[in-house]
């Protein structure tokens, strides 16, 4: 496996973004991106209803076993594709050159311990010294927290340390199987693809050196 591996520089496309479709309607490369982001707008209504049902059902009702359990495993997978929504928005936003980033200035510190209160502190263990840094804070936080996960779960690891090295963030360790899929090179996951093109929009990079993932957060 290569020592260094990096993703930088002005977005690439999609894999399987579509570009034509000769006598189709599907005539350029930002159509596709538009549908989807189309799509994840209309499916909010719905979404919204669900969620909106099951919240006055905990607050109403005095579910008995194993109903009540039932209505909490509702409003947590409502809110699992309410965030699958807003990374499909976003990638199609940044594919179709429409991504207009809400700038703020945030502490790579707290984008490292957001990270762990998401995934928990037990399993994401960080340390080290932040600077401050120009992102789209609510969509790096997802992205930070996307490829950290992304390192658990492909890599079949209990536990990961993220180290904060003022605009970098190293997670360690990254294995052999984890490590194209937090590059974005192999797609078996939608936050961890969508949090490469997002950074590389913003003018940051990730890479992979030996077992270490680096984040490049823009300053």
């Amino acid at each position: 496996m290569p020592a260094d591996r990096r993703v930088s520089g002005a977005s690439r496309s999609w894999p399987g973004r579509v570009r034509t479709v000769p006598g189709g309607s599907l005539n350029n490369d930002t159509t596709f991106a538009r549908l989807v982001s189309l799509a994840c707008h209309d499916l909010r209504t719905p979404l919204a209803t669900v969620n909106g049902f099951a919240r006055t059902l905990e607050r109403t009702v005095e579910l008995e076993a194993p109903a009540d359990r039932y209505v909490e495993m509702i409003v947590a997978a409502v809110a699992q594709l309410d965030e699958l929504l807003d990374e499909l928005s976003l990638v199609a936003r940044i594919e179709a050159d429409r991504y207009d980033p809400n700038l703020q200035e945030v502490d790579t510190l707290a984008l490292a311990r957001a990270a762990a209160d998401r995934l928990g502190e037990d399993r994401v263990k960080v340390e080290g010294e932040g600077a401050p840094v120009l992102v789209d804070s609510a969509a790096v936080e997802r992205g930070v927290s996307a490829l950290v996960q992304a390192a658990l779960r492909h890599g079949g690891l209990d536990e990961v340390q993220v180290r904060v090295r003022g605009a970098v963030l190293e997670v360690e360790p990254v294995t052999d199987s984890s490590s194209k899929v937090v590059l974005g090179q192999d797609l078996r996951d939608l936050g961890a693809a969508v949090a490469v093109r997002l950074l590389e929009r913003l003018g940051g990079a990730v890479e992979v050196d030996g077992s270490s993932l680096k984040i490049h957060l823009p300053q």
